[in-house]
């Protein structure tokens, strides 16, 4: 019966074994999902599923295996994944408010519901648009998608619109957990997470609650100790491309920001456009008139800390290689010659690119960039890539 989602799984990239199918199995023998959809989904996915990254290829199996399609009829359905029928009839019964199945009375519960979905199936010729009868889209009828009716069997729809459909097979949780997609804040909060070193510093404000507890039994009295709150210590520069070719990308370096700003407490960011040359920023209104010095940027922050610069690494190879070949500006020396000194002066460094990593050989400054940095300290701005650049920070 279950073969053919067990392929799917498969099919999808969820890395599935036997073994997890089995258990699967007997959770479904000692009926821990029986008559609940929900139920059987949660089972199944926590029986397969070891990791969270593979929660949206899951959701992606799960709806080939038991979505029905417009092209086929509810018997095909039913037949292709083998569901009892009892089963359907106590998903609707658990799923329906009193005032929902007086609602749909009229026709004759759910076994009359089912009936008269395969007599329209028959009658039907081509497809129908709004109305109360027939299957088809934007109505009220009970059949198709689109439309509204308390007792509902969803065809042909990507999504629930009312969350009334009582076979509902396809709502996908959790999609920006795949670790080959781009990410949004939350999950750069994960990934970030993985290059914490804790300290305490700063004022002693945080109850401790074991020295209280110790205090209090020693002294015989209530003996309240507080201590430093503890944070994360890393200290980290942002250097962050902006401008041109970065504009398509403007919406996940936000959150990139935004995710660091709250995760580390020793954060400093600057702003440059394609490649580092000699003069930095921190507001973009005021790019040309309130610059930095990359000399004393270098000079400033220490080797302690750890270089981040985000970037599409896409530009004139001039630009890297050559004296004056940036696009805005003379430039005395090359990019090339700053990106390095940048290198040499913060060992634990790394580059992030939002550009998908399977394009990255079709534009030569990123190989430039690449061979600069050394291997393995490129990489996507995909969860796995992150965790991949956090855990290189860490050596």
């Amino acid at each position: 019966m279950f073969l053919p989602f067990f392929e799917s799984l498969r099919k999808n990239g969820v890395p599935v074994s036997l073994r997890e199918f089995l258990s699967f199995l007997e959770g479904m023998k000692a009926g821990l999902a029986t008559y609940d959809v929900e139920a059987f989904y949660y089972l199944a996915r926590i029986s397969m599923v070891k990791d969270e990254r593979n929660i949206d290829k899951f959701d992606r199996a799960f709806a080939a295996a038991f979505e029905g399609l417009e092209s086929i009829s509810l018997d095909q359905v039913l037949e292709a994944v083998d569901i009892p029928g009892d089963w359907l009839e106590k998903l609707a019964e658990k799923h329906l408010s009193d005032a929902e199945k007086a609602e749909i009375e009229a026709l004759g519960g759910f076994d009359k519901l089912m009936e008269t979905l395969k007599e329209r199936l028959k009658e039907q010729q081509g497809r129908h648009q709004g109305g109360n009868k027939w299957i088809g889209t934007a109505g009220t009828s009970p059949f198709g998608a689109y439309g509204y009716n308390p007792e509902g069997v969803r065809i042909g729809q990507k999504e629930s619109r009312h969350q009334r459909a009582t076979k509902v097979w396809d709502k996908r949780e959790f999609k920006n957990l795949d670790d080959t997609v781009e990410l949004g804040t939350r999950n750069i909060k994960v990934a970030l997470k993985r290059l914490r070193r804790w300290a305490r510093d700063g004022a002693a404000e945080e109850l401790d609650l074991n020295g209280t507890i110790r205090a209090t039994a020693e002294h015989g009295y209530l003996d309240l100790k507080t201590r430093p709150e503890r944070r994360n210590a890393v200290k980290v520069l942002l250097f962050l491309d902006v401008g041109g070719s970065m504009d398509p990308h403007i919406k996940v370096v936000q959150e990139l920001f935004s995710a660091a700003r709250a995760e580390f407490k020793h954060l400093e960011n600057f702003y440059f456009h394609n490649c580092l040359y000699e003069g930095v920023w921190r507001d973009n209104r005021r790019r040309w008139n309130a610059q930095i010095s990359t000399h004393e940027v270098l000079r400033t922050y220490g080797p302690d800390y750890k270089c981040i610069f985000v970037g599409d690494a896409s530009m004139s190879p001039y630009e890297i290689a050559y004296p004056g070949g940036a696009n805005e500006h003379w430039n005395a020396e090359a990019g090339q010659v700053w990106l390095a000194r940048a290198r040499d002066q913060w060992a634990s460094h790394l580059w992030i690119n939002p550009v998908p990593e399977k394009y990255w050989g079709y534009t030569h400054s990123i190989g430039m960039i690449q061979d600069i940095f050394g291997a393995g300290r490129m990489v996507p701005m995909t969860l796995s890539g992150l965790e991949a650049g956090m855990k290189s920070l860490t050596r």
